[in-house]
């Protein structure tokens, strides 16, 4: 097998081909290019030089993957044919180059001839120096998670208006339709160089479209700013922290912020059964609030911090889920959760069916309740229809009765007897498919919502709540179930 020369065309222009380049060129090897739309080629023709290019694979309509894999693989071949063959792409070889980086990866012969990248004009082009942060990414796979708002941003092989149409939705719905971009054409080539400062919402209005075409997307500004990261959040989380910061965050413990956490997962819950998509937003960052608190209290103690977290979690969703990361097949979503559940109880050494009961975690009361039933049933700990759980409730039921009348109104037996009566119906409810914890909130806010119509119609009275006796507010609470307040 023959030798790989990779040569850099440079940004464009024929005066920015190295001497390395030109040397190649001249050499009177068998030469490929990637794409012959690149101003250089003119070079080629004028010495009547041959090359073969590779656009006629982009012709086909195929993912750009598979046509870097195939020129890659042509290379190969052609190279077992001559002692030594040129490949000639456009910029630096080593920017933004895939097949070149396909073929780094293989076990063959190569050389790398430099050239200059698109990077140096474009950055003359904006005026803006790279030391702040630059972010070069490919156009034709990107996505949001790409988007890095603290660092200015190239995305280059903008190719077509498909590309540049996909890339102003992810950037309009990041940093708004007004934020101003540029669009660069030809960089690095005085006669053809364009350059255009316009909002996002712009961007594939611009005809002029091609190979040479990339987008400058500018850091957001740190005054006025009004799009924050987790790293922003973070930042703020430690000067809140820092000794010049807020006196109640620097005060704030692992155990002091356990209370907030659990009203911030409650209230999160709250707006998931009001269906209150805004207030849900809100929620969830008032969560994730906590989460990076937590963090950063326990990086300052010298415990662990944020990236331990995410990485402890990644591994946990790529082991748990063999069937999507590993070659292993699945039936159905009952399936996944039976795996999920094996994969968790083997990490964490639990052998039997107690130790499983016991590794549910301290939830409220009735959220427990439900988990241990239905891990009960697992096991065939269960009744066989649903007038197994509707006799148990009765049978309860009857039994606080008993309980009331041999031991008063309180005391332990009433006590553990209504547990028990709250269990079966806790039973009753999986059976019917029925989250009791869900159920509960919602029967606490229609209470809520039909104690609001009472107060309002005693104030159309002209009466207080307080000045109300039970008959006068019994008959309104029958009134708000007539209107169905729920």
């Amino acid at each position: 097998m023959g030798k790989i020369y990779i040569i850099g065309l440079g940004p464009g222009s024929i005066d920015a081909l190295t001497l390395g380049a030109v040397d190649r060129i001249n050499a009177g090897d068998k030469n490929f290019l990637r794409t012959e739309n690149h101003p250089t080629v003119k070079y080629f023709e004028n010495k009547n030089i041959p090359y073969k290019s590779y656009d006629f694979l982009y012709d086909k309509g195929e993912e750009f993957d598979e046509v870097y894999e195939k020129i890659a693989l042509d290379l190969i071949e052609e190279s077992k044919n001559h002692p030594q063959i040129n490949y000639f792409v456009p910029g630096n070889p080593l920017v933004a180059e895939k097949t070149v980086e396909i073929l780094i990866n293989k076990d063959i012969d190569i050389e790398i001839i430099s050239g200059m990248s698109f990077i140096e004009p474009m950055i003359e082009l904006v005026g803006r120096d790279p030391i702040n942060g630059l972010k070069i990414v490919d156009g034709a796979e990107f996505n949001s998670l790409m988007v890095d708002i603290n660092s200015d941003t190239i995305i280059t092989q903008v190719y077509n208006h498909r590309i540049l149409s996909e890339i102003k939705l992810i950037l309009s719905e990041i940093y708004g339709d007004e934020y101003k971009v540029y669009l660069i054409h030809s960089a690095g080539i005085k006669e053809d160089e364009k350059k255009y400062f316009i909002p996002i919402y712009e961007l594939d209005r611009v005809e002029e479209i091609g190979p040479l075409t990339s987008i400058y997307v500018p850091e957001m500004a740190k005054i006025d700013k009004k799009v924050f990261d987790f790293n922003d959040l973070l930042g703020i989380i430690k000067i809140l922290r820092s000794e010049n910061g807020c006196p109640w965050d620097m005060e704030q413990t692992h155990e002091s912020m356990r209370q907030c956490l659990i009203e911030e997962a409650y209230e999160v819950v709250d707006a998931i059964d009001k269906k209150d998509m805004d207030g849900l937003m809100e929620e969830l960052g008032d969560l994730l609030l906590q989460i990076i608190f937590h963090g950063e209290i326990a990086f300052e103690e010298g415990e662990f911090n944020l990236y331990d977290i995410t990485s402890t979690l990644a591994q946990k969703l790529i082991y748990r889920h063999p069937h999507v990361f590993v070659e292993k097949s699945v039936e159905n979503s009952q399936e996944v959760v039976y795996n999920w559940n094996m994969l968790k109880y083997a990490k964490r050494d639990i052998h039997n069916f107690t130790d499983k009961l016991r590794n549910i975690p301290k939830l409220p009361a009735l959220m427990t309740s439900f988990k241990i039933q239905e891990k009960a049933a697992e096991v065939g700990f269960d009744w066989e229809d649903i007038k197994g759980p509707l006799d148990k409730v009765m049978e309860e039921y009857k039994e606080v009765i008993e309980a009331m009348e041999q031991f008063g109104g309180g005391g332990e037996k009433t006590e553990e007897e209504l547990g028990d009566l709250i269990f079966a119906v806790v039973n009753l409810s999986r059976f019917l498919n029925v989250n009791p914890e869900i159920a509960l909130n919602r029967t606490i806010n229609k209470f809520i919502k039909r104690f609001e119509f009472i107060e309002e119609r005693l104030k159309e009275a002209g009466k207080n709540i307080e000045d109300a006796n039970l008959d006068e507010m019994d008959s309104l609470w029958n009134a708000a179930k007539i209107h169905k307040i729920h």
